[in-house]
C-alpha cells in the first residue's frame, strides 16, 4: 500500500465558509406570544428587549433584526406573518444565525418544527433554542428537538382539551358569545353574559328592512345592490355586500331571538381549521335565549319562502311583486311584466303569460292584465274570504293538527332502519365467513350484490321519507306563523296591501275568461 497523506479540511461543510474564515455572523432573533393578555404582552416585550440588547452587544454577531408575531398560536404557520418572513430572508441567505427563547417559541408542531430546522441546516442557517441548549448543528440536535418538539405539541393538545372542556361547560349553562363588530343589530350585553346579546337599535332597524325587502319579493342579490347603491355599509364595515353575508343573515335564528350554539368546531388543534357541525359534535339549541329583534312567526315564513324560492331556482326572479306568483292558466308558466305601446302615448305596463308566443308550443290564449286589476282582485278575494274568518282559523287549525302528525312517517323511517341494519348484519358476517373459510365466490358475489341492491334501496326509501317529514315539519310551521298572522288580520281590506299579498297569496292562476284563481296559504281557494 502506498503512503498515505491527509489533506485537511478547508471548507465548513455546513456554512461553506473556509474553516480559518474569520467572519461576523449575521443574526436574528424571534419572538412570539399566544395571546394579548397583559401578562403574555410583557412576555413578548421583554423576549424582543432581550435579544435586541444580547445580539446587538456580542462583537463577533451582526444583528440583522427581530422578528416577532403576538397574539398568533404556534400551532400552524398559517397566520405567523413575521415567522415566514424570517423562514424566507434566512433560506434567501439573509442571515446566519436565528436565536429564540425555547422550542415552544419556534412551533408547537412537530413535523414542522423538524422539518424547518432542517431546511435551515440544509441552507446553513444554525438555529439556537437558548432554554433548551439545542442547536440544529448538533450532532444530535434532530433527536433532541424532536423530543422537545413532541413535548410542545402535547402541552398544546392539553392547552386545546382545557379550552374545549370550558367552552363545552359555558355551552351547556346556554352561554354564547359572537364577534359583535361583525354581528349586525346586536351588542355585548354589558351586565348578563349568559345573555350575551343586547339589541343595538340603530342597527336593528337596518336589519328588519332586509327581511322586510325579502318577504316583499326582492331576492338576496337585489338587496345587496340595493345596500350598496343607498351607501350602507356592511357588518365588517365594507362598501361592498356579499350575497351570502345577506342569505346569512336570513337564516340566522339569532334575529328570532333564539341560539344555536356550536355550529362550528375546530377539527384539528394544530392547523385550528373551523368545520360546519353536521353532528360530529353535540351542539345545543336554546330558544328565547335573548330579545328579537325579527319577529319568531316572521322569521319562520321568511325561511319557508327561502326554501320556495330555492325550489323555482331560476325562475325566480324579482323585478315586480307578482313575481312567481302570477301562472298562465293554459301552459302553467309564470307571468312576467311586459311594455306595451314602446315610446308613444298608449305606452303602458302589462303582465303576460312569458311562453305566450312560444314557436315550439301551442300559443297560450290567456290575457294580459295590468297591475291594478289584479291588485284589485287581490282585494276583493281577501275581503270575501275573510267575511268568514272563523271558519278560515278552524281550517289551518286542522291544518295543522294534520301537518303535526308524523307518527305514521316515524314508523316508517324506523322500519327502514332496522332493515338496513340486519342488512348490514348480514353482509359483515358473509365478509367474515368468506375470510375465515373457503367459499363457493360466484355465489358470494351474488348474494353480496343482492343485498347491496336491498340496502341502497332502502337507503333511497329511507331518504324519501326523512325529506317528506322535515316537509311536514317545515309547513307545519309555516301554518303556525300564517295562524298568528291571521288573527292579527283586519277583517277587511279597503285597499291592496303589499305585506299581506306576499303572506296569504301561494299562487294567483289567469284563466282565459280573465277569471283569477287565488291559491291561498291556508289552501283555501277563491275565484275572482
Amino acid at each position: 500500500m502506498g503512503k498515505i497523506t491527509v489533506i485537511p479540511q478547508k471548507v465548513n461543510p455546513i456554512t461553506h465558509l473556509p474553516t480559518n474564515a474569520i467572519q461576523k455572523k449575521r443574526v436574528a432573533a424571534y419572538a412570539r406570544v399566544s395571546t394579548k393578555q397583559d401578562e403574555q404582552i410583557n412576555s413578548y416585550e421583554a423576549q424582543i428587549k432581550h435579544y435586541t440588547e444580547y445580539c446587538s452587544s456580542r462583537p463577533d454577531w451582526t444583528f440583522v433584526g427581530m422578528y416577532a408575531d403576538k397574539g398568533i398560536t404556534g400551532t400552524s404557520r398559517k397566520h405567523r406573518a413575521n415567522f415566514n418572513l424570517m423562514i424566507k430572508d434566512a433560506l434567501d441567505g439573509k442571515m446566519d444565525m436565528i436565536v429564540l427563547k425555547s422550542v415552544q417559541r419556534f412551533a408547537r408542531n412537530t413535523l414542522d418544527t423538524v422539518g424547518l430546522a432542517r431546511q435551515l441546516k440544509e441552507a446553513g442557517v444554525e438555529v439556537i433554542f437558548e432554554e433548551n441548549n439545542i442547536s440544529n448543528f448538533d450532532s444530535n440536535g434532530e433527536l433532541n428537538l424532536t423530543i422537545n418538539a413532541s413535548i410542545a405539541q402535547e402541552e398544546s393538545r392539553n392547552i386545546s382539551e382545557n379550552v374545549k372542556w370550558g367552552k363545552d361547560k359555558r355551552y351547556r349553562q346556554g352561554i354564547t358569545s359572537v364577534a359583535y363588530s361583525n354581528f349586525l343589530g346586536y351588542d355585548k350585553h354589558p351586565d348578563n353574559p349568559k345573555v350575551g346579546f343586547i339589541v343595538n337599535e340603530e342597527q336593528a332597524k337596518l336589519v328588519r328592512l332586509i327581511y322586510k325587502l325579502f318577504m316583499k319579493g326582492k331576492t338576496t342579490t337585489w338587496i345587496s345592490q340595493y345596500l350598496e347603491k343607498e351607501g350602507i355599509k356592511s357588518p365588517s364595515g365594507k362598501d361592498k355586500w356579499r350575497v351570502s353575508t345577506i342569505e346569512s343573515m336570513l337564516k340566522n335564528e339569532k334575529y328570532k331571538g333564539d341560539a344555536h350554539i356550536r355550529k362550528t368546531f375546530v377539527k384539528n388543534y394544530l392547523t385550528h381549521e373551523l368545520v360546519r357541525n353536521n353532528g360530529e359534535v353535540e351542539s345545543f339549541y336554546v330558544s328565547e335565549h335573548h330579545q328579537p329583534i325579527i319577529n319568531p312567526e316572521e322569521w319562520e315564513i321568511v325561511q319557508v319562502e327561502m326554501k320556495k324560492r330555492k325550489e323555482l331556482g331560476y325562475t325566480y326572479n324579482c323585478t315586480n311583486t307578482f313575481s312567481s306568483k302570477l301562472i298562465c292558466g293554459d301552459c302553467g308558466g309564470f307571468y312576467g311584466k311586459k311594455k306595451w305601446h314602446s315610446n308613444t302615448v298608449y305606452e303602458r305596463f302589462v303582465y303576460r303569460c312569458n311562453a305566450k308566443y312560444n314557436k315550439d308550443k301551442d300559443q297560450c290564449l290567456t290575457p294580459a292584465l295590468s297591475e291594478d286589476v289584479v291588485k284589485e282582485k287581490f282585494v276583493k278575494a281577501y275581503n270575501l274570504v275573510m267575511k268568514d274568518k272563523d271558519r278560515i282559523l278552524e281550517d289551518i287549525n286542522e291544518v295543522i293538527k294534520l301537518l303535526a302528525d308524523t307518527s305514521e312517517l316515524d314508523a316508517k323511517v324506523v322500519e327502514l332502519q332496522n332493515k338496513m341494519e340486519v342488512i348490514s348484519g348480514l353482509v359483515d358476517k358473509m365478509i367474515k365467513e368468506n375470510t375465515n373459510t373457503a367459499q363457493d365466490q360466484v355465489e358470494f358475489n351474488k348474494r353480496y350484490e343482492e343485498l347491496s341492491i336491498q340496502y341502497e334501496a332502502d337507503k333511497n326509501a329511507l331518504d324519501k321519507t326523512l325529506e317528506k317529514r322535515a316537509y311536514k315539519q317545515a309547513q307545519e310551521i309555516k301554518m303556525k306563523a300564517y295562524l298568528k298572522e291571521i288573527k292579527k288580520a283586519d277583517n277587511y281590506l279597503p285597499e291592496w296591501s303589499i305585506d299581506l299579498w306576499m303572506l296569504m297569496v301561494d299562487s294567483a292562476i289567469v284563466n282565459r275568461d280573465k277569471m283569477v284563481t287565488f291559491k291561498l296559504t291556508s289552501g283555501t281557494e277563491i275565484t275572482i
